[in-house]
């Protein structure tokens, strides 16, 4: 009798020992759970002070914000060119978009830079011709103008005008595919909508001024 119940209170005993024995496993995978909880602390303040930066306007600022989007890096207003009352436009622009249009104007104003819009390829040789036959500088293209058609229109003003005439485009962030066929059609440079807001002022700078963008 003794030696009966000793056996299976044994065996038990032996459960006992077992169970005992799963459970600094199971209190082994606690400090796991601690780890991801002290790891849940440590980040959680990160976390919140980025959303809470953001949410007061700090964000974008600089340190809340997206390094390469954020206005600290902003390049610097470039210089006013000399105001000329005899100067000609060699910058034409094929934008249709309104914002996009008073944005130009703007910009060109306080730049002493002549810009043109146009709305076909005929509208802008009649310019060119009436601005004594030079060569444009620089030609914008809003992708997205279907009036103006770009893709079939960039082409024939790239062979027309050579090498002394820029062609620039702007569409979408997301238009990779409209932005992959410009290059291809001959679009020497495609911005995103916000980095050709931000670069505008040395864009119409650089080719607004008489010396520069003509070839030798």
């Amino acid at each position: 009798m003794n030696v009966g119940p000793g056996g299976p209170s044994g065996g038990g005993g032996g459960r006992n020992r077992r169970r005992r024995g799963r459970r600094p496993p199971n209190r082994g995978g606690q400090p796991g759970r601690d780890r991801q909880q002290h790891s849940g602390i440590f980040t959680a303040p990160m976390d919140h002070n980025y959303r809470g930066g953001q949410s007061g306007g700090g964000g974008r600022g600089g340190r809340g914000g997206r390094p390469g989007f954020a206005p600290a890096y902003a390049p610097p207003e470039p210089e006013p060119l000399p105001h000329r009352e005899d100067a000609t436009s060699r910058i034409f622009a094929f934008v249709d978009d309104l914002f996009f249009q008073a944005k130009i104007q703007e910009t060109a104003r306080k730049l002493n830079v002549k810009v043109e819009f146009v709305k076909s390829e005929k509208d802008l040789i009649d310019r060119v011709k009436q601005n004594g036959e030079e060569k444009p500088s620089l030609i914008i293209f809003d992708m997205n103008n279907v009036a103006a058609k770009p893709l079939t229109l960039i082409p024939k003003l790239k062979t027309k005008l050579k090498k002394g005439t820029s062609i620039i485009g702007f569409l979408s962030h997301v238009q990779g595919d409209l932005k992959q066929k410009a290059h291809e059609v001959g679009c020497d440079m495609v911005l995103p909508r916000s980095a050709f807001s931000q670069n505008l002022p040395q864009l119409l700078r650089r080719h607004g001024a008489p010396d520069e963008g003509t070839p030798a």
